[in-house]
């Protein structure tokens, strides 16, 4: 343009979205002329005569900064500033709205500025602004594209993850039970299920970590997508990584696709991490990333991919002594705890013992078309006096099995040797002591210090209470909980 024109500069502005600064965006001068202004925000205040007058698509040619107006002393000053003699400025429209400005200038001596010559830089300018404006709607579609080929991308793995899991059944369908115990783990679900706060379970295998992960999924503002489940325990250590976090064709040896991972199908969804215990340190690194700043890259890829996922994690160790022992990093395990959950085991919740067994009864009735008027009254007296190590999920295979076996509307449990109704009644000594604990620290609503607390009543200083209760894996509930 400048040696077409005969000019010795020209450049190119475009006006923010509100209209009020210019911006440079291109510009060129001939060898040897005066400094050139750089790309960027115009000084301000720059042309507050002008401006209207291009906002309303006048073109501007000022031959000399003389002929200016008074009122234009501030622009006369801002194109001296840029070291021009004379100058032409011709507004640019998209759409009818001036968002570019094109203009030439004479920079050693004043120049006049003849029709021919405004009309050639109007018709470049419009040729530009085409150009600008194709440019800027193909990238517009690219993008577009890129959305479209990334959303059928989580769609297709979010459809392989469902037919992968779709024979996963959550059993029960809910938590069910009247204990205290249940009551105070669904009082807190209710809590913690609107937020899109990390959660933690903690608990004993079989005790329904994923069920409580699930409540929490389904009264959340996420419910309408899937919750996305990995088994930290189950997974292979050279596979987790791939699983969890994707990878690029040819990431490595056998990579002969390209696969999503589980966090970017969890995208605006909640990512359900089952035994977090289990993962190696080194991909602990890469998870506190993604909770921290919602992002990582695939393997074999530098590109890092952002994601809005709502992480809920569960353990059946005690992640607070695997940091101690170093197996599990120290900044991770806070993150994740940000609100913990206790599950506690069936033998804590005796009284839910008979709930259950009717929930699993009229499961296994349906499916194998058998109907259960009444369960034995001494199989419920052994249920209720075993120890569950198994806990909910022990119960419903020993349900399940008596189903089976069943041939008439009572149902009678099957009673192995180990279950003797005589020996299922005696207790060791530490089992009789922990329960006791339990009932006394019920009695306080979890108060273990000070005037009438369960240490006072119990007869034990507070820090022995503390380390039993540790050795027995009796939570810190009441007391923890008041302290958030």
């Amino acid at each position: 343009m400048v040696e077409f024109l005969g000019v010795d500069r020209s450049s190119l502005l475009q006006f923010t979205e509100a209209q009020e600064e210019l911006v440079i965006t291109h510009i060129y001068a001939r060898p040897g002329m005066p400094p050139s202004p750089k790309k960027g925000i115009l000084e301000k205040p720059s042309f507050p005569w002008a401006r209207p007058k291009i906002l309303r698509g006048e073109i501007l040619c000022i031959s000399s900064l003389d002929e200016l107006p008074p009122e234009a002393r501030i622009d006369r000053d801002s194109i001296a500033r840029l070291n021009l003699k004379s100058v032409v400025i011709v507004p640019l429209s998209i759409g009818g709205s001036i968002q570019y400005v094109l203009s030439a200038g004479a920079l050693i001596e004043e120049k006049i500025w003849p029709p021919e010559l405004v009309g050639r830089l109007r018709l470049i300018g419009e040729i530009l602004l085409n150009a600008i404006d194709r440019k800027k709607r193909e990238e517009e579609l690219q993008q577009k594209l890129e959305e479209i080929h990334q959303l059928s991308e989580q769609a297709e793995a979010e459809n392989l993850y469902l037919r992968e899991t779709i024979t996963t059944v959550y059993s029960p369908g809910e938590i069910v039970g009247q204990s205290p115990a249940i009551r105070h783990v669904l009082a807190q679900v209710k809590k913690v299920a609107p937020t899109d706060s990390t959660v933690l379970i903690e608990g004993e295998t079989g005790v329904g970590k994923e069920l409580i992960a699930l409540m929490i999924h389904k009264l959340s503002a996420r419910k309408n997508k899937i919750m996305v489940t990995v088994n930290c325990a189950t997974l292979p250590a050279a596979l987790i990584e791939s699983e969890l976090f994707g990878r690029e064709s040819g990431a490595y040896t056998g990579a002969l696709s390209k696969q999503i991972g589980r966090f970017e199908i969890a995208d605006g969804s909640t990512i359900f991490l089952d035994e977090i215990g289990e993962l190696a340190l080194e991909l602990q690194i890469k998870l506190l990333r993604v909770l921290q700043e919602g992002e990582f890259e695939r393997l074999g890829s530098p590109k890092e991919i952002k994601v809005n996922v709502r992480v809920i994690a569960s353990t059946n160790r005690d992640l607070a002594e695997e940091v101690r022992r170093g197996n599990f990093r120290k900044d991770l395990y806070y993150r994740l705890r940000v609100f913990p959950i206790w599950m506690p085991p069936l033998r804590e919740r005796r009284e839910d013992i008979p709930i259950l067994v009717k929930v699993f009864v009229d499961e296994f009735g349906k499916k194998m078309g058998k109907t259960i008027h009444t369960v034995s009254g001494k199989s419920l007296g052994v249920l209720q006096h075993y120890s569950w190590p198994g806990n909910v999920r022990e119960l419903r295979n020993v349900v399940e099995c008596a189903m089976i076996n069943a041939r008439s509307s009572t149902l009678t449990l099957p009673l192995p040797k180990e279950w003797d109704l005589s020996d299922s009644l005696l207790q060791t000594l530490e089992e009789i002591e922990r329960q006791y604990i339990l009932k006394v620290l019920q009695q306080t609503n979890w108060r273990i210090k000070g005037r009438h607390g369960a240490a006072e009543i119990l007869g034990v200083n507070s820090s022995t209470l503390y380390f039993k209760m540790k050795k027995m894996n009796i939570p810190l509930r009441g007391e923890r909980e008041n302290q958030f």
